[in-house]
């Protein structure tokens, strides 16, 4: 059997999208101007729940020094401070992670990594800024210096 070409009721669709991988799982993501349903990343919201919560123990005494509630938690005190920092979001960034119209690309690893503390520096590093080479050099372990400035590894406000 030969083709000799399409015949008219051949139909060609072509729907751009990328796969990626994202917490151990496929996604699909559509161009930015395709709409949008509201997907929320449950891993995300849950470390930002955690941060606040941690942040109101410490603020209220509960628990003393940051050392001292990562060892009632049972985690280590680096991922303690990385997931506090992130109390240093800027409001409309955590809005709009907790409603699902986060940016596809701000993953619970991005936002572990340093970021600046001013919020309009923040809204366009995450909002507006192509955050997949800092996710490559994160994978790859490189420095992650790139213009930003990051406050101290174990700043908690």
């Amino acid at each position: 059997m030969t083709c000799r070409g399409l015949s008219p009721t051949t139909v060609t669709l072509h729907v751009p999208f990328r796969i990626t991988r994202r917490g151990g799982r496929k996604e699909v993501h559509l161009p930015a101007d395709a709409p949008r349903t509201q997907m929320t990343d449950n891993t995300l919201i849950k470390a930002l729940g955690r941060a606040f919560r941690w942040k109101k123990m410490l603020e209220t005494g509960e628990y003393a020094t940051i050392k001292e509630l990562a060892e009632h938690e049972g985690i280590a005190f680096s991922y303690m401070t990385r997931v506090l920092r992130m109390t240093l979001l800027a409001p409309e960034i955590v809005e709009a992670v907790l409603e699902g119209k986060g940016p596809d690309r701000l993953t619970l690893s991005i936002a572990l990594e340093p970021f600046p503390v001013e919020w309009q520096e923040q809204e366009q590093g995450f909002l507006e800024r192509d955050i997949s080479d800092i996710k490559q050099r994160h994978q790859l372990g490189v420095n992650k210096s790139d213009g930003w400035k990051y406050p101290p590894a174990g700043f908690v406000p």
